[in-house]
């Protein structure tokens, strides 16, 4: 259990032992025979105004959690704690259908396809101005005006607003889903993956773009990310899962420089670095990811870890704050020394140079 000693008024959410499992189904009668462990206990806050970015590799759970807390599925177990400028502290699985239609307003997500995410028969000022006809809002002319205002404020013109998806390009689409997400002002906005999709000179566009809208309208990120090098942009604190636990948690350039956990370090290794004439010393995992239907006992991660001990195999490592600010799930995090991005050994090249640090 993630610990929060702050003032509780700083946490626009928080989620406690958060779990989902799936059932998987066999037979004619369609028996239950065992349970996909998408999200299996995981713990972690987001303040007021910031943003939290939520990595790991596919498969677990990133995307599974950030639709938990949009109520998009529900909880088998576990506590979404959300302070909702209209309805106050609520726990989100809870909500009857009134409640939840109103935490509608306060939360949204942006998409990570912009082409699967726009209905390819409908105009973008029906698009945008869709959540003001649901919410009962706005009408007629006044819809439009603010469709106008939202499509300039993401970078489009309002002529477009007669247009429709197919008429825009991948950059321009996942604008319009932004200015959607936008159109009701909410609290928190869950980003799922928005950039992957892009090409690279675009996702700095719609990166900036994020970022110049939270410091505009107060907004909150949780960015589900697979790309470190987006998360340490734009991200205040990370946290890592693995196989639907979360591992690490963290400031992100703490995180990013002095990982604990093992598995942090070997994603750090995997980050590229700038300079062409350098290169890492990846550190490559062995084996295979757990399964998430019947994962291993103790710590998931032990098999593929090289400090493994036998009290990982054996007990299950809790999430605990071993430095100020610093969560991380692992036995031996106080006897480690890890390696991070900014610490990585690199080997030059060229010739007539020595081998040296990166600063």
């Amino acid at each position: 259990m993630v610990e929060t000693n702050g003032q509780v008024s700083d946490y626009l959410l928080e989620v406690k032992h958060l779990k989902k499992y799936f059932p998987i189904q066999k037979g004619f009668l369609r028996r239950v025979v065992g349970q996909v462990k998408a999200v299996d206990d995981v713990s972690f806050f987001i303040k007021k105004g910031e943003t939290l970015g939520l990595v790991g590799e596919s498969g677990c759970g990133k995307t599974t959690t950030g639709r938990l807390i949009l109520r998009a599925y529900q909880p088998s177990d576990g506590k979404i704690l959300f302070r909702d400028r209209d309805l106050g502290l609520v726990n989100v699985p809870e909500l009857d259908s009134r409640q939840t239609m109103s935490l509608r307003r306060n939360m949204q997500i942006i998409f990570q396809d912009p082409y699967a995410s726009l209905n390819p028969r409908m105009t973008l000022l029906e698009i945008v101005g869709e959540p003001f006809v649901i919410h009962k809002i706005a009408s007629g002319k006044e819809i439009k005006d603010r469709v106008a205002e939202l499509l300039r404020t993401v970078g489009l013109r309002p002529e477009y607003m007669s247009r429709y998806p197919h008429a825009f390009s991948g950059g321009q689409r996942q604008r319009i889903g932004i200015a959607r997400a936008l159109a009701l002002e909410p609290q928190l906005v869950v980003c799922d993956e928005p950039v992957s999709a892009l090409d690279v000179s675009i996702q700095a566009q719609i990166l900036n773009l994020l970022r110049d809208l939270q410091a505009q309208f107060n907004l909150t990120y949780l960015f589900v990310a697979h790309d470190l090098s987006v998360v340490e942009h734009i991200s205040d604190r990370v946290a890592v899962m693995y196989v639907g636990k979360l591992v690490e948690m963290a400031e992100t350039q703490q995180l990013f420089t002095t990982p604990l956990h093992p598995y942090t370090e070997a994603l750090m290794s995997a980050v590229p670095k700038p300079d062409p004439r350098y290169h890492g010393q990846r550190l490559l995992l062995e084996g295979e990811v757990a399964d998430p239907a019947n994962p291993p006992s103790g710590c998931y991660f032990h098999p593929r870890c090289r400090y493994a001990a036998s009290v990982c195999q054996q007990e299950t490592p809790s999430l605990r704050e071993v430095r100020p600010g610093h969560f991380v799930s692992c036995h031996r995090a106080e006897e480690l020394s890890l390696t991070g991005v900014t610490a990585t050994t690199v080997t030059f090249k060229g010739r007539g140079h020595t081998p040296r640090r990166e600063a």
